[in-house]
């Protein structure tokens, strides 16, 4: 049998857990009487939990808003998945710190038992190195922006900005947050992470076109953009992002002839590598890119299947010299 101070923490958990909860649901959940409920949520008021009730038909319980915060109340698996999760964004430039900072304090609020295993799970972790990952640095994504572009997300209200590569196209330091980098208005949708960047998906109100815009090479402005009605994203995000970063978000983008099917390339290629496009003679081209020559390399490699490069004419020379060692390397190790 549940004590009832306990009972009355499951409660709290519970309270959290979700906006609304009616009273045969949490008597089923906590495996009580909704008399017992009744009783322990005016425990709960009395310990200073601001617990909202209505009564009727539709009638629920919910935790409202006060000053009196409650404990932080996470079962084993939802402690392991955050921690999991800290750990994970304390491997994204420019969350180190804080990801870090954020794992420590989780530690120190949870119940010793708890708190000996989340410990154990970030002394025991390390981030291995990804075999296709970039040989480019990653960049560094302010939190705050982030967060302001969540903000306008949530509020529908536009974002107005400077939109380019920091420090110029050439990455020369100069003029790289001014007047020569592209102003951009955007009735801002989703955030999207994919491939180590971060991307606020968004509405031009002047074309009504849609696009990805990466948020490191985003520099807000002050004051905002209008608040706007939020339109219906057509088709995919996923597809959007996909494409369009594929035609224009790449440091190195690559037009390839590549000797099979669509059917057969999809089946064979992560989504996130790029674009396929059929040909009227059974072939397809790949639209993909990468941060380096000799990323686009890889992944090239990795797909199995012949193929041309259209373009550019970087990635044929690279390739051409990457020819020459491997060729080199066989015949060394047939003598």
């Amino acid at each position: 049998m549940q004590t009832t101070s306990g009972r009355v923490l499951e409660l709290l958990g519970l309270l959290q857990s979700r906006v609304e909860w009616t009273a045969p649901e949490l008597a089923a959940r906590l495996g009580v009487t909704e008399r017992t409920v009744r009783n322990d949520v005016t425990r709960l008021r009395e310990l200073g939990y601001p617990v909202d009730g209505l009564r009727g038909r539709t009638g629920h319980y919910r935790l409202g808003v006060g000053a009196k915060l409650p404990p932080l109340l996470l079962d084993d698996e939802e402690a392991v998945a955050v921690a999991v999760g800290l750990r994970t964004l304390t491997g994204v430039a420019g969350f180190e710190e804080s990801g870090g900072r954020a794992l420590t304090k989780l530690e120190h609020v949870l119940p010793d038992r708890l708190r000996r295993r989340v410990t154990a799970l970030r002394d025991a972790t390390e981030a291995g190195p990804v075999n296709t990952d970039s040989n480019v640095e990653d960049p560094e994504v302010d939190a705050g922006v982030l967060a302001e572009i969540a903000d306008a997300i949530r509020d529908h209200r536009g974002l107005r900005a400077f939109y380019g590569p920091p420090g110029g196209e050439d990455g020369d330091g100069e003029g790289g947050d001014g007047e020569d980098r592209e102003r951009v208005e955007i009735e801002p949708y989703r955030v999207v992470a994919w491939q180590r960047r971060w991307f606020v998906v968004g509405r031009s109100p002047a074309t009504g076109a849609w696009a990805p815009y990466r948020v490191d090479w985003l520099t807000l402005r002050l004051p905002g953009g209008r608040h706007f009605v939020p339109a219906e994203l057509p088709g995919d995000l996923t597809e959007l992002v996909v494409r369009e970063v594929a035609r224009t978000g790449w440091a190195v983008h690559a037009r390839l002839v590549i000797d099979a099917a669509p059917e057969e390339v999809l089946a064979r290629i992560n989504p996130a590598v790029g674009v396929v496009e059929p040909l009227p003679d059974g072939r397809c081209v790949l639209v993909t890119g990468g941060d380096s020559l000799e990323i686009v390399a890889v992944w090239i490699g990795m797909l199995g299947i012949d193929f041309t490069v259209e373009s550019p004419a970087a990635l044929v020379d690279h390739l051409r010299v990457l020819a020459e060692r491997y060729a080199g390397a066989v015949v060394g190790s047939a003598g």
